[in-house]
């Protein structure tokens, strides 16, 4: 008859004995936190704890590299790393990291976390402890703002990058596609003078471009870790040579082309965020601009018969319980909503990079947090934006050309010939009689038909005689 495990086992830490679950990975210092924090459920973000233990690998290279730590140690805490970060990606070992994001400050709940969890893996045959060699020359202050740059750094490249590079191919396309339509331009929501499709879509992918700029220049601030900095930035407990060394076992495992460096003054990193503020600056521009082009989608889709019905956007879902019939433009509705998210958790990261007093910033998790959550947001509604509206609306062709031609604002084209006044009557007339600006000003003008029909040809008013 086998025997019957134990629910609950015992450890000890500075603070005395702690009850914690039997299978645990983690270790006192972590129970305590959850019994502590029991505020939102809401764990780290999967990406922080990805970052923190490869940061923790990175350092005992580092130390080993400098002599401060064993070879067998090392290795143990090396291959603990990897099979963390290899079973996290699969999905597994998501227990062993509970804490609440609304944890203290510093994130050291955190760090513990990964120190304990790290040198349980690592085995008792290498007497790893999660303070005396997993922390080795380290201290929660300066390594939970390195793992939250490490992180942000690298979601950028791998998710947002590529998601908006990917947006900006099909805005392209579609521009390319579209080059020969020309429609009503709109300023205050009032008909104007005409633009082509290519011009509006290209116009969408040059703002695009400045905000993927203001991404990588964020992101490049992100690179310099405050790492070897320990409590307060000075290094104290940090042998020389050691930040130097793991940041350069971090790069070679990373394979980086564009490597992390130090700090020179590692206390910035510690006692404000003003990089991760930057970036954070960047993503809400990012909003600003999904914001702006999902608008104009839905108010070009609006209608179909009341509103301006240029485009028909993919028909994905029925638009009401109780219209049939309906159809709702949901996938920009989705992408405006996370537009506003990304925002408020900006204005979230500037309350909190400016709360910290001297030498350490308070509200470490929180920004980890608010970061990844923009970057997936961002990331996961430009390529929804992209696939599901942009690239498969179809253009009104009937309506659109109806719309241009009853334009009175194309007189526009004659102010040159005739006068803005004399331009301003015929476009009035023309608008209370219903009737087209060329017959109007055939009446009111001394232009023959030929004349009037070229200057007041919309595709030539776009630019393109």
């Amino acid at each position: 008859m086998k025997s019957m495990q134990p629910a609950e086992r015992i450890e000890h830490d500075s603070l005395g004995e702690v009850r914690l679950p039997a299978a645990a990975l983690f270790g006192p210092q972590t129970q305590r936190a959850v019994d502590n924090f029991p505020v939102s459920g809401r764990p780290m973000p999967l990406a922080f704890i990805d970052a923190l233990c490869r940061l923790k690998a990175a350092c005992a290279q580092g130390n080993h590299e400098i002599g401060a730590l064993d070879t067998a140690r090392a290795e143990a805490i090396t291959s603990a790393v990897d099979q963390l970060v290899a079973g996290l990606a699969a999905g597994r070992f998501l227990e062993a990291f509970p804490i609440d994001v609304y944890q203290t400050g510093s994130g050291t709940s955190s760090n513990m976390n990964a120190n304990e969890v790290i040198a349980q893996l690592a085995g008792n045959e290498a007497g790893v402890h999660p303070n005396d060699h997993v922390n080795m020359s380290q201290s929660s202050n300066d390594v939970v703002p390195s793992a939250i740059r490490l992180m942000s750094a690298r979601r950028v490249e791998n998710d947002l990058l590529p998601a908006l590079a990917h947006l900006e191919t099909v805005l392209l396309a579609r521009a390319h596609e579209l080059r020969d339509v020309v429609k009503t331009g709109r300023t205050h929501l009032m008909d104007a003078t005409p633009i082509r499709f290519d011009q509006v879509f290209e116009g969408y992918v040059e703002q695009l471009k400045g905000w993927r700029l203001a991404l990588e220049q964020a992101r490049d601030r992100n690179l310099a870790l405050p790492l070897g900095g320990t409590a307060v930035g000075t290094g104290l407990n940090a042998p020389q040579g050691f930040a130097a060394a793991a940041i350069g076992a971090l790069n070679r495992g990373l394979k980086r082309e564009q490597p992390f460096t130090r700090q020179s003054q590692p206390t910035v990193g510690m006692s404000v965020q003003d990089d991760s503020l930057a970036l954070s600056s960047a993503l809400r521009g990012v909003a600003a601009f999904l914001h702006k082009l999902s608008n104009d989608l839905r108010w070009m889709n609006s209608g179909p018969l009341a509103g301006l019905g240029e485009i028909t956007l993919p028909a994905l879902q029925p638009g009401s319980s109780i219209m049939p019939g309906k159809v709702n433009p949901v996938v920009p509705e989705s992408v405006a909503m996370v537009a506003v998210q990304i925002q408020g958790l900006d204005h979230a990261i500037a309350m909190a990079s400016q709360s910290g007093n001297f030498e350490l910033n308070v509200m470490f998790p929180l920004v980890a947090a608010n970061l990844d959550e923009m970057i997936t947001l961002a990331a996961n509604a430009s390529r929804l934006l992209a696939d599901k509206a942009i690239a498969g609306f179809t253009v009104n062709h009937e309506r659109i050309e109806r719309d241009l031609a009853a334009n009175p604002i194309l007189v526009t084209a004659l102010n040159p010939v005739i006068g803005y006044e004399a331009g301003a009557a015929i476009a009035r007339r023309a608008y209370a009689e219903g009737r087209s600006v060329l017959d109007v000003a055939l009446e009111m003008t001394d232009l023959d038909q030929a004349t009037l029909a070229e200057l007041l040809d919309p595709r030539g008013l776009t630019g393109d005689r």
